[in-house]
């Protein structure tokens, strides 16, 4: 618990700090955020603010987890597990990154463009496949060995499963290493786009990512605190999943950064986090699903995530198909402001509806565990 506690703290302090500085590093450089002429008209205010504040709080929760290890050696003897970093942080890190990483070349060429059209639909869709590609395999072909409470080394699982899951893997539903590879990919591309679409409006997609990403570290805490390489629990009520203690640091210290740069990112927002941070939090949010074994469980965990890109999906099929929009504009938190509801006002309810799917699933996923044991 406690690197667990440094890592939020660290990357939480980072964040805070560091984000003033790239405000001011951005503007400099002229990295303004270029808005879409056929967007809401109240948004062309926003034009010029800084863009790719993802940068900030992707390098805080890197630095985080190095922290976090750090505080993980001090731990008594007895106590000390996953002290050496992990195949899991190495995905998990990895797909924040590197998602990050496309998001960036799409910021970068915004900004040089002096356009909101950066990336093309193709080149960051494939750019998201190759993510995915890469990630899923290291994820199901490469297992590892693990230390467990007790300090005895044992074979490892590997990150992802060759099953569904929900709350745990479904047996039922095995589909194999390379059937396991695409659905990671899917999630990735899912995840990203999600995340990418609720990012409209100052703080969404930050105070709902921060809600998903402190669920995902509760629930991997929890399995930690009932791991089956803990010879204390039986596998009647045990999670099987790798690296449990890992994952939570990496939520909590990705939660922690974005709590930081949610401080500047609020309404009126000094920085934008870009594709660059929108990417990068849904890469790593599509692996927290993965890595926990709770794919099925995200749609519900990320709710609105689902809602705002199914109103997508639901306008471009209506339009294309009847020549009538659904709603006002698309994504949906657009529709409520040509409605006439205030920034401030659709942030703040989105945000309680973000809470409502995080409450369900972290539900689930309790009644199942009680479930078991009784």
């Amino acid at each position: 618990m406690r690197a667990v506690i440094v890592a939020v703290g660290v990357a939480f302090l980072i964040s805070l700090f560091c984000t003033p500085i790239a405000i001011k590093v951005f503007t400099r450089l002229k990295a303004g955020q270029p808005i879409r002429a056929e967007g809401p008209a109240m948004h062309q205010g926003k034009k010029g603010t800084p863009t790719m504040g993802g940068v900030v709080f992707i390098l805080a929760t890197v630095i985080a987890y190095v922290a976090g290890h750090l505080a993980l050696t001090t731990l008594p003897d007895a106590q000390i597990a996953q002290v050496e970093p992990t195949i899991t942080a190495l995905v998990l890190l990895g797909l924040m990154v590197f998602s990050g990483a496309v998001g960036f070349i799409d910021d970068f060429l915004k900004v040089r463009k002096r356009h909101s059209g950066g990336l093309n639909k193709r080149g960051k869709l494939a750019g998201q496949i190759l993510v995915g590609a890469i990630f899923g395999v290291i994820a199901l072909y490469f297992p590892s060995t693990m230390q467990d409470i007790s300090g005895n080394r044992t074979n490892a699982e590997t990150v992802g499963s060759t099953t569904l899951s929900f709350i745990r893997d479904i047996p039922a539903l095995e589909i194999g290493k390379i059937g396991a590879v695409i659905v990671i990919i899917m999630v990735v591309m899912a995840a990203t786009n999600g995340v990418n679409l609720t990012d409209g409006l100052d703080g969404l997609a930050t105070g709902a990512s921060v809600m998903v990403l402190a669920a995902y570290g509760l629930i991997a805490f929890w399995q930690y605190r009932h791991w089956c390489a803990d010879p204390n629990y039986t596998e009647a009520y045990c999670y099987t999943v790798r690296d449990p203690l890992e994952i939570a640091l990496i939520a909590g210290a990705a939660a922690g950064a974005c709590v930081g740069f949610l401080w500047w990112n609020t309404s009126p927002a000094r920085i934008f986090m870009g594709d660059t941070g929108a990417l990068g939090l849904g890469g790593l949010i599509a692996g927290m699903a993965m890595s926990t074994r709770t794919i099925l469980l995200l749609p519900i965990l990320g709710g609105l995530f689902v809602i705002i890109t199914m109103s997508v999906v639901i306008q471009i099929i209506s339009f294309r198909t009847t020549g009538k929009r659904v709603f006002r504009m698309s994504p949906l938190q657009h529709h409520f402001e040509l409605a006439g509801w205030s920034e401030v006002n659709i942030v703040v309810r989105f945000w309680i509806i973000a809470g409502i799917g995080v409450a369900i699933a972290l539900g689930l996923f309790y009644s199942e565990f009680l479930a078991a044991v009784t």
